[in-house]
């Protein structure tokens, strides 16, 4: 079969991932493969998407390899993959899937968003391989690779793909308007971000509606307008001092004019299962930033055009994105139903926040995905060392290691339990003994609130 691995590395043949795809293509040589460096070459597909679109066409297998970047694909891929949906070729007759590597930290979402472009494009899909960036150097690693390609040409010869997404007929954006008057503003630093263009009706009166029903000052920063170079490119250049190795000045750009500020609001209209690859580049380039979570705290909302409802792996990243960052999110507003509605309860939501400082307890996806960034760091340090100086300053470095009382404490209680005549004996003065830290809690509550009165 014909294979073309579609490499939306911004790094081309320097790309982990792409190792991976290349020892597939050493073990089975009876198949051709050809690799085309999309992500590399996004600038030069813009100007002339021919060569890739002949690659395409004589491809029995598209398989997309790229590191997972901000929850998704990379800003390169994204634009491909706009550019290959304009073509609007019929691929019906050929298979897809994807091999990724991260640390799996959310993987299954960047996963996801190339499996419903898949969708979109009409092409069956197998589910792809997420290795982690040092699995082909490992035995267990190379066998789960070889599996993977294995099972593809299995479920091929069988026609085993996974359901495609139903097609749901895009609702029409309900317009807004009129704009209320500006409410008085108590000062303040909101600053909404998008990628809006003038002729984007819905989303630009959105903004203008938020602007006005805020009693906040608000920026706006358009970041179609901003010259940036180029999506991320994964070079490590901004890992010891934050700098960017582009010389577009966005680095010094996003700390001082949006970090800075007291909410930021992201503006955009869904394209593609995603933000777009416009918003999905400036996404990217926050990793001047590196691992480091710089607005805990800060809360944070959306005004969202396009069918979101239908989006639930979009839902997802939006929701995660807030909780991996320790960011209220104060609502997410859309043009689906009553944007006016909407942009309200986002308005009095984020005014309750900022007035009250309003930060809640991160949940999974915010603890679960930070942990696994505090392995990395920690193991990364000598490196990634504006990201060390963080953690360690934010007190990010909470291994359960070092919780070494609490563990001679849980052996105890373990050798209690596995005594019959102790357990017998003990009762349920255990379940006494576990509440009581919190009756002392709820004691001192009772006495405040006595002295108050």
């Amino acid at each position: 079969m014909n294979i073309l691995i579609l490499n939306g590395s911004p790094k081309g043949r320097y790309s982990i991932t792409l190792k991976t795809c290349e020892y597939l293509e050493i073990l089975h040589p009876e198949h051709t493969f050809e690799v085309m460096h999309v992500g590399a070459t996004i600038k030069s597909l813009e100007k002339d998407f021919s060569k890739a679109k002949e690659a395409v066409e004589k491809a029995d297998i598209l398989l997309f390899s790229y590191p997972v970047y901000t929850f998704v694909a990379t800003s390169q891929l994204h634009r491909f993959i706009e550019l290959l949906k304009a073509e609007k070729m019929d691929l019906s007759a050929k298979v897809a899937t994807q091999i990724t590597t991260s640390k799996h930290f959310y993987d299954v979402t960047a996963h996801k968003y190339i499996e419903d472009n898949c969708s979109d494009l009409g092409i069956p899909y197998v589910k792809g391989l997420s290795a982690d960036m040092d699995d082909l150097t490992t035995e267990k690693g190379r066998k789960q690779a070889d599996g993977f390609f294995n099972y593809l040409i299995y479920s091929i010869e069988n026609r085993l793909f996974e359901k495609p997404l139903e097609k749901r007929e895009p609702t029409a954006p309900v317009l807004i308007e009129s704009i209320p008057e500006a409410s008085e503003k108590r000062g303040g630093n909101v600053v909404v971000v998008t990628d809006c263009e003038p002729d984007n009706l819905s989303l630009c009166g959105m903004i203008k509606y938020f602007c006005a029903a805020l009693p906040y000052e608000v920026r706006v920063i358009n970041i179609a307008e901003y010259p940036l170079m180029g999506g991320c490119l994964g070079c490590f250049n901004c890992a010891i001092d934050g700098k960017c190795i582009y010389k577009d000045g966005f680095d010094e750009f996003l700390r001082k004019e949006i970090q800075s500020s007291d909410s930021i609001i992201n503006a955009f209209t869904v394209k593609d299962h995603s933000m777009g690859a416009r918003f999905k580049m400036y996404d990217d380039r926050q990793f001047c930033n590196g691992h480091r979570t710089v607005t805990i705290g800060m809360p944070i909302g959306y005004l969202v055009s396009g069918n979101l409802s239908a989006e639930e792996n979009l839902r997802t990243i939006i929701t995660a994105r807030a909780d991996v960052g320790s960011n209220f999110l104060a609502g997410v507003a859309t043009d689906e139903r009553d944007p006016c509605k909407e942009i309200d309860d986002l308005v009095k939501n984020l005014t309750y926040a900022l007035e009250n400082k309003y930060q809640p307890p991160q949940a999974f996806y915010g603890i679960g995905g930070m942990k696994i960034f505090r392995d990395l760091i920690w193991l990364m340090q000598g490196m990634m060392r504006a990201d060390h100086k963080f953690y360690k300053s934010h007190k990010q470095y909470d291994f359960p290691q070092k919780k070494r009382g609490r563990m001679l404490m849980m052996y105890l209680v373990g050798a209690l339990l596995a005594s019959p005549k102790l357990k017998a004996k003990i009762g349920n003065r255990m379940n006494e003994g576990m509440i009581a830290p919190y009756k002392k809690v709820l004691d001192k509550a009772r006495e405040r609130i006595s002295s108050d009165k």
